[in-house]
């Protein structure tokens, strides 16, 4: 193992390099002078193995993973105790969580969108791309959770197939490794010059081996295995697009792997956005021998996410609560009480979404629509005869609210 500097805080072996020559693809395309700085040696990133590391970490330290881990646990707990486990409405709660969690990884990359957006494109009503492409972040995340009974290779690239699936030009790239040499920085013609070039492809399915092997391990902090786990999976970066938002959902899927969480996705990419530039700059640290600060930063944001989450889950069920009082004297076999819990996962309705998820007739659909519209429970927003939307205003008020409030938070 090599030797950190003195004032490494915690110690990880840092990335090596290797050489290749580089020659533009396309030197029409470019100038001439740009032609001829990247043309030549280039030194690509080769990951540092991880399947074996041991942590040294520092007592402060280990009482900061502690106390957030406990703080995640509280948040689950919280949402199990709030709803009741059988409650209907803790899946479309924990929907809602997965939406957050995706919109804010995905503003990170930045692509952003509104709750709003995002819902409506959730029932093909939307025409914004970057909501599509959340969309498909989502898909990432309910992938994540869904394959969480095993950490994997395949698992992986599951979700990113479920990710890029989404992704306007991106879709014949859905679950592959790269086959091509990427860097991220300065130089569109070639590698020379960039902030950081990512391994050779040739090395991703070995460092994706290793890190699974890591991801398995049973005798490591849980949060210090998430937050290490996403800095290796980063600087592997295995594919052309879509590495990021892949790694914050490889972290959900370790959290309930670990069985840390098991009710509810974990807002935790909201926390990370908070100071986006720190977490960038915690996984150069990583990079050069430092796991000190991803750890740190992943500390952080899963208190924030704790915090947070907990006030979004309580707001969400006043709301539910006050639908309820609205609905007073409809009779208890009403589809309308069917719908109200769905509402919390996908506050704009359709009557195909209320068909094909709910499972309700198109006549039940439709009388449970007018009876929460007539209670003031849900609005119609299109004003059409046809392919109208019905939206719960109050809960897309308190997921504002909730985005409102990470902004804030977040420094600019």
């Amino acid at each position: 193992m090599s030797t950190p500097p003195a004032d490494v805080g915690i110690p990880i072996d840092p990335v090596s390099s290797e050489t290749f020559d580089w020659k533009p693809r396309a030197p029409q395309m470019y100038s001439r002078a740009e032609v001829v700085r990247q043309t030549g040696p280039y030194e690509a990133t080769v990951t540092a193995s991880i399947a074996g590391w041991e942590p040294h970490i520092s007592g402060e330290d280990a009482a900061d993973v502690e106390d957030a881990t406990r703080q995640l646990v509280a948040f689950d707990q919280h949402a199990q105790r709030t709803l009741g486990t059988d409650n209907p409405a803790l899946g479309p709660m924990t929907a809602i969580l997965l939406r957050t969690e995706s919109a804010s990884s995905s503003q990170i990359e930045h692509l952003t969108t509104s709750a709003r957006q995002l819902a409506l494109a959730e029932i093909d009503e939307g025409e914004k791309r970057n909501a599509l492409t959340v969309v498909g972040n989502v898909r990432a995340m309910e992938a994540a959770l869904a394959l969480a009974d095993e950490i994997s290779e395949e698992s992986i690239l599951a979700m990113h197939d479920a990710l890029l699936s989404h992704q306007v030009g991106l879709e014949q790239e859905a679950g592959k490794y790269r086959r091509e040499q990427v860097w991220i920085g300065t130089g569109n013609a070639g590698p020379r010059l960039a902030e950081f070039v990512a391994p050779h492809h040739d090395r991703i399915p070995g460092a994706i081996e290793d890190l699974v092997a890591f991801a398995r391990r049973e005798d490591v902090s849980v949060l210090v295995q998430v937050a290490v786990a996403h800095a290796q999976f980063e600087t592997i970066h295995p594919f052309v697009d879509g590495n990021g938002r892949t790694g914050r959902a490889l972290a959900q899927s370790i959290l309930r792997n670990k069985g840390l969480v098991g009710s509810t996705a974990v807002p935790i990419s909201a926390g990370l956005l908070v100071d986006v530039n720190r977490y960038f700059g915690a996984l150069s640290a990583f990079r050069d021998g430092d796991a000190g600060p991803i750890i740190r930063e992943f500390a952080s944001a899963a208190r924030i996410a704790a915090s947070s989450g907990t006030r979004l889950v309580d707001d969400l069920v006043r709301e539910l609560d006050e639908s309820r009082a609205k609905m007073k004297g409809i009779r208890a076999n009403a589809a309308a009480w069917k719908v109200l819990p769905a509402l919390v996962g996908q506050p704009a309705v359709n009557t195909k979404y209320l068909m094909t998820t709910v499972g309700l007739g198109e006549m039940a659909a439709l009388r449970a629509l007018d009876a929460l519209t007539e209670r003031e429970v849900l609005t119609e927003t299109t004003g059409k005869t046809r392919g109208r939307v019905w939206q719960h205003r109050g809960i897309f008020d308190v997921l504002d609210q909730y985005a409102e409030e990470i902004r804030r938070m977040s420094v600019r």
